[in-house]
């Protein structure tokens, strides 16, 4: 690469550009504030290097991760941090503060009772892998006279900046912490844990602390966002209690867990049907499992177990679902995925060549699952798939040479293959190969 002689204490900075375009985490004022000052390539050389610092973090400090929305959350903060480094390597006199989208991820760190050290731990992965990255671009994009100034400016800049950006986190991380203290947040949580634990409880006692009854009826649901944002935390609550409402809900008591998880139940005392996801606005990202209706205390606990189930059907395969999953609609698929590995030689072994991850494969399996589910009719197979019954009965038997033996001769196994292919996708099929693509290409 050609070298340039840079006016500017760190000119080169302004000559960043990205491998690959990344979407951004930060909002779009910061992104639009930086793109001023740096130009749109430097910010999006910034928005992917954050990116790969918030996965370096999370392979050094797993506890750091935890899903792909504290993530998501993880990732703002390691862009804001990167993007401000920039900014002070190209004008020293730019501001320090650390940026708002770094203590968002601080606070809920806090939430989520992560030790202090490993948040620390964390900021000194970042700042070497920063310190690494900067390095690299700057010695292509500078002349070999230029650079040890250049790696000493940006040692020192970095070290700076990190050392108050440590500060200012610790200080963070321990006003969140005792925030949360006062509010009693902690003492509700630690008892709806012990309810979960299945450790012994006085009702009473938790009907004041919790604001709920637990000798009633109980329909849990886990919420998180997969794109949060600064407001993520209150509309997620929002949202989840008016969905329970919805339901016939009276009362509800809802428990962040971190900025972009929650858990949530409600009593019901009405049957309400499930609001279909064109129903209700649904914000962006918001993804909402429900459990069974159960009662009291066990119900309570037990509830949130098929609601955390469902939540795990949705997170290996979120095309698989709507906005909100029932788990009674998608029981069996849960409870088969508990061993994943297995769940995936099942579905390989019932299915053969139908187990391939492709629109031919999709097509034969869901024509034959309707045409099992209804005994074997033709034409009210047909009429769910809105297609002619001479279609079903070519599908039928492509499906079946494909298997290699009549369906029927082994029900039980080949439905429950086919319902967990149907909800699981990806999670449980084999990739799409060459070979299974000519196997199916007259289908």
């Amino acid at each position: 690469m050609t070298a340039h002689h840079d006016p500017a204490p760190s000119g080169w900075i302004r000559r960043l550009t990205p491998d690959r375009a990344h979407p951004p985490a930060s909002s779009a004022r910061t992104i639009a504030e930086a793109t001023d000052l740096l130009g749109s390539r430097p910010v999006a050389w910034a928005v992917e290097v954050g990116d790969e610092l918030a996965r370096v973090i999370t392979r050094e400090v797993p506890e750091l991760g935890g899903g792909q929305a504290p993530f998501e959350t993880l990732r703002m903060g390691t862009e804001a941090a990167t993007l401000r480094a920039l900014l002070l390597l190209a004008d020293p006199a730019a501001d320090r503060a650390v940026p708002e989208e770094s203590l968002l991820g601080d606070r809920e760190f806090a939430r989520r009772r992560l030790g202090l050290d490993k948040v620390l731990r964390g900021i000194r992965v970042a700042h070497a892998a920063l310190t690494q990255a900067l390095m690299a671009a700057c010695q292509e994009r500078t002349a070999p006279s230029e650079r040890a100034e250049q790696f000493r400016r940006i040692s020192e800049l970095l070290f700076g900046f990190m050392d108050e950006f440590s500060s200012r986190m610790t200080a963070e991380y321990l006003a969140e912490h005792d925030r949360w203290l006062a509010s009693g947040a902690v003492a509700r949580e630690e008892a709806v844990r012990a309810i979960l634990d299945g450790q012994p409880v006085r009702e009473e006692s938790a009907r004041e602390l919790l604001a709920y009854r637990l000798a009633g009826r109980h329909l849990a649901v886990v919420a998180w966002c997969d794109s949060p944002t600064a407001d993520t935390a209150a509309d997620l609550q929002r949202t989840a209690a008016e969905l329970l409402h919805l339901r016939g809900c009276s009362s509800v008591l809802v428990l962040p867990v971190g900025r972009t998880t929650l858990w949530a139940w409600g009593e019901p005392h009405t049957s309400f049907p499930p609001a279909a996801p064109g129903e209700y606005p649904y914000p962006d990202g918001f993804r909402f499992a429900f459990g069974s209706v159960r009662q009291g205390v066990p119900g309570f606990r037990q509830s949130h177990e098929d609601a955390q189930h469902a939540a795990r059907v949705v997170r290996l395969n979120p095309r698989g679902t709507g906005l909100a999953v029932d788990y009674p609609d998608i029981a069996l698929p849960a409870l088969l995925c508990v061993d994943l590995p297995a769940l995936r030689r099942f579905v390989g072994d019932e299915l053969g060549a139908l187990a391939a991850d492709n629109p031919h494969a999709e097509q034969l399996r869901r024509t034959l699952r309707l045409y099992l589910r209804n005994e074997r009719s033709l034409m009210a197979a047909a009429a769910q798939l809105h297609v002619a019954r001479n279609t079903v009965t070519y599908r039928v038997k492509r499906a079946q040479e494909l298997l290699g033996h009549d369906p029927a001769s082994r029900l039980p196994e080949a439905m429950a293959a086919l319902e967990a292919a149907r909800v699981l996708g990806p999670a449980v099929l084999r990739p799409e190969d060459t070979g299974s693509q000519d196997d199916l290409r007259h289908s």
